[in-house]
């Protein structure tokens, strides 16, 4: 058995997916490179991939051109990498991106008949892996910027989860204090508050009054306990998150009474 190979098309293939997932990791880690270096940097891995196929070597020193030394050169020359520790996360999310490539084309290969329709795949995968990059990056960012905060009011202690918006300067124009944003869902569980007054606010897209209030005190459990005396809280209009991963929104001034 033996399996005849079109190197034009094997090279054509391989400069394509090669030059693409240098594009993602280029993104990825911001290395601010032009297209045209990138695009040398996937010819040359596409070339050194093709020697190795054709010249006789045994299989052991083919596996390590492959995913040493093949790849090493290709970010090297199409990333200008020279930190050692910048290096290692690029060749990380190589293979990263690799593996996701590589499973859409997998998936797909026996419905590609030409080479116009296996470049168009290979393209809307890499545009699906960068969309879910950025999606899994605002995601760990958002958790990150989550901390725990207990509300103390009518001799009640309630636990919520808060956002660290730097987003959210919304303040009281009467005693210019800042306020935090409440769940509505949370509001309604609460013991009767004192409401103050009605605030005016107004955000992307939209505008209204919300009504606000005090509670006795709040402790911002973050890398210390930080106590705010009689805080404003201010009842959102609508839900905070449709997962109730979070229920109040801090507003950065607080941290700051």
């Amino acid at each position: 058995m033996y399996y005849e190979l079109y190197i034009d098309l094997f090279f054509l293939e391989n400069f394509m997916m090669d030059s693409l997932l240098l594009l993602s990791v280029n993104r990825i880690l911001n290395c601010g490179q032009k297209y045209g270096r990138m695009i040398l940097g996937g010819a040359l891995g596409s070339v050194l991939t093709c020697l190795t196929v054709a010249i006789p070597l045994p299989a052991v020193i083919k596996l390590v051109f492959y995913h040493v030394f093949i790849n090493s050169l290709m970010l090297t020359a199409g990333l200008g990498l020279k930190k050692l520790g910048t290096f290692v996360k690029a060749y990380v999310l190589l293979y990263i991106s690799a593996l996701f490539a590589g499973g859409i084309m997998s998936a797909l290969r026996p419905y590609i008949r030409a080479a116009s329709i296996f470049f168009a795949v290979a393209a809307v995968s890499w545009l699906i892996f960068q969309k879910l990059w950025r999606l899994l990056i605002r995601m760990t960012t958002d958790r990150q910027r989550l901390i725990d905060v207990t509300l103390y009011t009518d001799g009640r202690e309630i636990q919520v989860k808060a956002l660290q918006d730097t987003g959210n300067m919304l303040e009281d124009p009467v005693s210019a204090a800042p306020v935090s944003i409440l769940d509505p869902a949370l509001f309604q569980k609460m013991p009767d508050q004192k409401l103050i007054r009605y605030i005016p606010y107004r955000c992307i897209g939209t505008e209204g009054v919300m009504l606000v209030f005090r509670i006795e005190r709040m402790c911002i459990h973050a890398d210390d306990d930080r106590w705010v005396e009689s805080p404003l809280l201010g009842v959102s209009q609508v839900k905070l998150t449709e997962n109730e991963e979070y229920q109040l929104i801090l507003n950065p001034d607080t941290l700051k009474q």
